[in-house]
Parts: C-alpha cells; sequence; structure tokens
C-alpha cells in the first residue's frame, strides 16, 4: 500500500477514535458524593453540588418522608434495605425528597460512612448492568436513583431493570439500593395494560409478567395531590426559610395556584421564585 494511503488511513483511524465514547470498565472516582451515569460519556460523571432542600421544607409528605429517611438509614449502617418506589401526583416532591434524604442521611454520618448518589436516566436503563458491577466492587454504598421511570409500548428495556433488580444470577449487590420516581405505579401506561388483556392469548400471565417489575420494589411510597391547607404550610415554609415575609403572601399564593390549575410542592417552589424576584432577593 502507497505512503500516501496508509497517511489517510491512519488519519482515519485517529478520528474514528476520538468520536468513540470511552471505555466503561473503570471503576468509579475515589471521591465524591454524587455522580450521573452517563455510558456515551465515559462512565460515571461527578456532581459538585447536589441540588436539593433540607428535608424540614418539605411538607404535607410526612408518612412518604419518614419512611424513606428510616430506610436509606438502614441502608446506610449496613443493614437490610428495600428498594423504593415513589409513585403519584407530578409536581408533590418525590425526587426531591430522594435528594433530601441523601443530604440529611450523610450530614450526619461519618465521612467513611457516607452514601453516593448515583444517578441514572431513564433512557439508560438497559446499560444498569454495566454499571452494577462497576459498583459491585466498590467499598463505599451507593443509592442509585431514577428519576420520572416509565416505559411505553414495545419498550423492552424494563426487563433490563427486572434483572438487575432481583432476577439476574448475580443479583443486586448488597452495596447498591435503587430509588425510582414515576407517575404511575406499575411503571407502565393504562392502555398498554388494557392491550394486553384484551390481545394476549393469556391476558392475566401478560400482565402479570408486566406488573412483576413494580413488584421488585419492596418499598412503595404512594404521592397524592395536596390539599389547600398543605400547599399553604408549603409556601409558609419556604417563605420563613427565606426570610420573604409579606402581609398578604397566602392571598397571592392561592391567586397564583390558580393560574396554574394545581396545587403541589412544584407550584409553591414557582411561587416563591416568583415572589423572592418581585422582592429583589436571591434564594440561598
Amino acid at each position: 500500500m502507497a505512503p500516501k494511503e496508509n497517511g489517510l488511513l491512519k488519519r482515519i483511524a485517529d478520528a474514528l477514535e476520538r468520536l468513540a465514547p470511552a471505555a466503561l470498565g473503570r471503576q468509579a472516582p475515589a471521591e465524591g458524593e454524587a455522580f450521573v451515569w452517563e455510558p456515551l460519556h465515559g462512565g460515571l460523571v461527578g456532581v459538585a453540588h447536589v441540588a436539593s432542600l433540607p428535608l424540614s421544607l418539605l411538607k404535607g409528605i410526612d408518612v412518604a418522608r419518614d419512611a424513606l429517611f428510616e430506610n436509606t438509614r438502614r441502608f446506610a449502617r449496613g443493614l437490610p434495605a428495600n428498594n423504593a418506589l415513589l409513585w403519584g401526583a407530578r409536581g408533590m416532591g418525590k425526587s426531591s425528597l430522594v435528594k433530601a434524604v441523601h443530604a440529611g442521611i450523610n450530614r450526619a454520618a461519618k465521612p467513611a460512612a457516607r452514601l453516593v448518589l448515583v444517578e441514572i436516566h431513564r433512557e439508560d436503563i438497559a446499560s444498569l448492568p454495566s454499571l452494577l458491577r462497576i459498583l459491585r466492587a466498590d467499598r463505599r454504598r451507593f443509592l442509585l436513583y431514577c428519576d420520572d421511570l416509565s416505559f411505553d409500548k414495545d419498550d423492552t428495556s424494563y426487563k433490563s431493570l427486572k434483572a438487575a433488580l432481583e432476577g439476574g444470577i448475580e443479583g443486586r449487590p448488597q452495596n447498591v439500593l435503587f430509588y425510582a420516581t414515576s407517575n404511575r405505579r406499575h411503571l407502565m401506561p393504562r392502555e398498554m395494560m388494557e392491550n394486553e388483556r384484551s390481545t394476549a392469548i393469556n391476558p392475566s400471565e401478560a400482565v402479570e409478567e408486566k406488573v412483576s417489575l413494580s413488584d421488585r420494589f419492596g418499598l412503595w411510597l404512594g404521592f397524592h395531590n395536596c390539599s389547600q391547607d398543605d400547599y399553604l404550610a408549603m409556601v409558609d415554609a419556604y417563605a420563613a426559610h427565606f426570610r420573604l415575609g409579606t402581609d398578604d403572601l397566602y392571598a397571592r399564593a392561592l391567586a397564583w395556584s390558580a393560574t396554574r390549575g394545581a396545587r403541589s410542592g412544584r407550584v409553591a417552589w414557582q411561587f416563591i421564585q416568583d415572589a423572592a424576584g418581585e422582592m429583589g432577593k436571591k434564594l440561598e
């Protein structure tokens, strides 16, 4: 082959190597309390600061808060704990609770006993077995977290999650706990379940196969639409924390929720951001 052709092939090979994703065989970095799993960008990417709220600011979800905190505390101490599914109404603090619990546990723990939070995106669930192999070899304890987890028709990646959580030959690593949030109790849309009942040869078996995914979560925590009193308690807690006292706070908060057509923790937080901006104050 001519030297000119050799040079061209070498440049092409070098370009492809630069474009290729980094290998995933490495371990998690030695330091850090939070990472995002990026399988197309080399693996675990460190997060310098987790956007979390104090547990005391999460109002109207006391039962779920206490249950998740206790489950996580046991895991941090090396005791048995369950995978958890936080499901229900949107904007009611499911993802905020996971991050707040992680921060609360670590705040009271010694450096060597702190949990590491690892976020995995819904679209990367198929790569979960690769991530678990990396975490299994690490001495630390990992809280694996997936926000807004759900599966649509013809999506088969839920089978990877089922096997990774409980059914695989290796089983879930003892140093890994999986928390997921979802608007759906069984992680599947209702029309998908109904379609299975109407078209499958054995409807009950087809539906059971889909529902068995949510059964991998030993702890189910339901989040429901909040009352007006709970909504105002959320607003009051945020206002007190950030020192945003105003005489007409409740009236303005109710008017704000009316324009959104909903009352939730998310709506309360959005109102507080608007009120703080109007007052010229920073939320710090």
